[in-house]
């Protein structure tokens, strides 16, 4: 086509940002060619095959037209007959976008499609740690950035795992940057976030700073931060350092051995002085005590994160800054 549009597109997948992603880059594509254009919205479920030939048909008055089935998975079986058929031959000046979830239902209309050599986009979950800061490094690199795998990894550490949040982190720091983005860069700009969150408490908590973890505890509540995700970063913190305690080599190699990030590890290294066995599970029982306790509707929370702060500080064998 003339527009550089595909006649078809199938989109598999369930990664809710991929898939709108897919189907809107087409849309944009079909306005940008021709500001009139024609866009209708279907689902399978609810499509039949007489209405399918009704909407992939050219407009009487000219102009491009954009059909988007979603959910290809539930479409009947005359409607999957009827793509099938359209495949074959599409129309001019139209342009059809199926997704489907993937999986074995509605599995005849999606092996049907590549058979026919559709354009297809795949848009799945993303559930793996690498797979995410690979999405973070094309997500920069898609905005004219560069962006490290280490600043990729601590982007997700600040944000978060949800690839809405991360894609819109992405083109803030490219928009605020001049792209180049660094863990220095990642570390600036959430400097203010960083400073509210739970484990800037756990943090201090596991080096043994009472007055830093105090400081950071007060500040999270007083802004608002909900305690469960505090006493969480807690038990991950601790869990954490019980990890890597006898591991101290290269967190480059002990990356695919523990699951975590490298940066991570190196962290966590660093917490791990001064601290024993009998101190780590110390420091484990007071987390499950302060867990069970804010997520069971303790009376006082904070009063109960505060005394968690204090004993995991006190639980090093070392030592601790502040301690009384």
């Amino acid at each position: 086509m003339s527009s550089g549009l595909p006649p078809i597109r199938l989109v598999i997948g369930d990664e809710e940002l991929l898939v709108n992603r897919a189907v809107s880059e087409v849309v944009t594509a079909a306005r940008n060619a021709d500001p009139g254009a024609d866009i209708r919205e279907f689902e399978a479920s609810q499509l039949s095959a007489g209405e399918l030939a009704e909407t992939v048909s050219p407009s009487l008055f000219g102009g491009r037209r954009v059909t988007v089935i979603r959910n290809g998975q539930d479409a009947k079986k005359d409607l999957i007959t009827a793509l099938l058929s359209y495949a074959k031959n599409p129309a001019d000046d139209v342009t059809l976008v199926i997704t489907h979830a993937g999986g074995a239902r509605g599995k005849a209309l999606t092996d049907g499609l590549r058979a026919a050599k559709v354009d297809i986009v795949t848009a799945a979950k993303i559930t793996k740690p690498r797979e995410r800061v690979a999405f973070v490094q094309n997500e920069i690199r898609r905005l004219g950035g560069q962006c490290s795998e280490d600043a990729a990894e601590a982007l997700i550490a600040a944000v978060g795992s949800d690839l809405r949040e991360l894609a819109s982190a992405c083109s803030q720091l490219v928009a605020d940057t001049d792209g180049r983005i660094s863990v220095d860069t990642v570390t600036r700009y959430y400097r203010g976030r960083a400073e509210v969150s739970g484990f800037t408490v756990a943090d201090a908590a596991m080096v043994g700073d009472v007055p830093g973890a105090l400081e950071a505890l007060r500040w999270a509540l007083a802004i608002g931060v909900d305690p469960v995700p505090i006493a969480d970063a807690l038990a991950d913190g601790v869990r954490t350092v019980a990890r890597v305690i006898g591991n101290p080599g290269n967190p480059y190699r002990l990356a695919s051995t523990l699951g975590m990030p490298p940066w991570k590890i190196e962290r966590a290294q660093r917490q791990a002085r001064g601290w024993d066995p009998a101190g780590l599970v110390e420091a484990m029982r007071v987390a499950a005590e302060v867990n069970a306790a804010v997520k069971g509707g303790a009376e006082d929370r904070a009063y109960a994160l505060e005394r968690a702060v204090l004993a995991v500080a006190r639980a090093r064998s070392g030592g601790a800054r502040g301690r009384a």
